[in-house]
């Protein structure tokens, strides 16, 4: 029987010792990253899920948005200004409301550019020039809607302008509250913001209702102030949603221009028009 087995297993050994051993191919890289979710940031959408590993990036991401800001809200400040205090502009301005429509083409050229093109809103530097056409138009547009209301009205709506901005600025970085989930509340009051807007340019050139202006700008401030908040937790990194850190020209137009909107409607509740 010992004698049967050892014979069995000498023909065993004798078969695949005359067969070449050759390893198995390495897997290629197609094969080896199949199924594979890769952490990098979708190109295709500005709003993705993800979340940033390495938070240098989310600071270089941030310190370059409210670099471009500040130089935005100062050239806005310089014209609001000059067309507050400068008599001869003023005057200029207000004369020639042919330029307003002309900005605002501008600005509504632009911000279609910037917000629906993705290739010149990356594209360095052709983003930066569109951005900087957008603020001197939206500036512009600004401008002259402040010189349409007393001094101290102005000074005192850029006032209370800084102060909600920065109290929604560093709420939105503290706060463990998630704005960026709330986009359908925000589409709502937009709506609803839409609406009454329609309504309000048809009752207005009949009869002007001060209350309803009032109202409606107190709800205008009261979104865009909602708004500001969503875009800041956007270029956090930290919450559900979260912007590129490519979209750095779309996050600091979105932020600008919530500041912009926020002035305008407090200009609009708390101004004076001059006589």
């Amino acid at each position: 029987m010992t004698q049967g087995k050892l014979s069995l297993a000498n023909k065993a050994s004798d078969s695949t010792s005359g067969e070449a051993f050759v390893a198995p191919a390495p897997p290629t890289y197609e094969e080896a990253v199949a199924g594979v979710s890769a952490p990098c940031y979708n190109d295709v959408e500005m709003l993705t899920e993800f979340s940033w590993d390495d938070t240098n990036i989310r600071r270089v991401f941030i310190r370059k948005v409210y670099s471009i800001l500040m130089i935005q809200l100062l050239v806005t400040v310089a014209i609001v200004a000059l067309f507050t205090f400068c008599d001869p502009v003023k005057d200029y301005i207000q004369t020639n409301p042919g330029w307003y429509w002309a900005s605002y083409v501008v600005f509504f050229v632009t911000y279609l550019t910037l917000s629906c093109c993705s290739g010149p809103r990356r594209q360095f530097p052709w983003n930066l020039i569109l951005l900087a056409i957008f603020t001197l138009s939206l500036s512009y547009m600004t401008g002259m809607l402040s010189s349409f209301y007393n001094t101290k009205s102005v000074v005192m709506c850029l006032g209370i302008t800084a102060a909600v901005c920065l109290v929604v600025t560093v709420f939105s970085f503290q706060t463990k509250l998630d704005v960026t989930t709330c986009h359908g509340v925000l589409f709502i009051f937009c709506m609803v913001m839409f609406i009454s807007g329609l309504v309000l340019a048809i009752v207005l050139p009949f009869q002007y209702v001060p209350w309803l202006d009032a109202i409606y700008a107190a709800l205008g401030a009261i979104l865009f102030t909602m708004f500001l908040a969503f875009d800041t937790q956007l270029l956090m990194g930290n919450k559900r949603y979260a912007m590129s850190p490519e979209e750095y020209v779309f996050a600091t137009l979105s932020i600008y221009l919530d500041i912009v909107y926020i002035f305008s409607f407090f200009l609009q509740i708390f101004g004076t028009r001059r006589e």
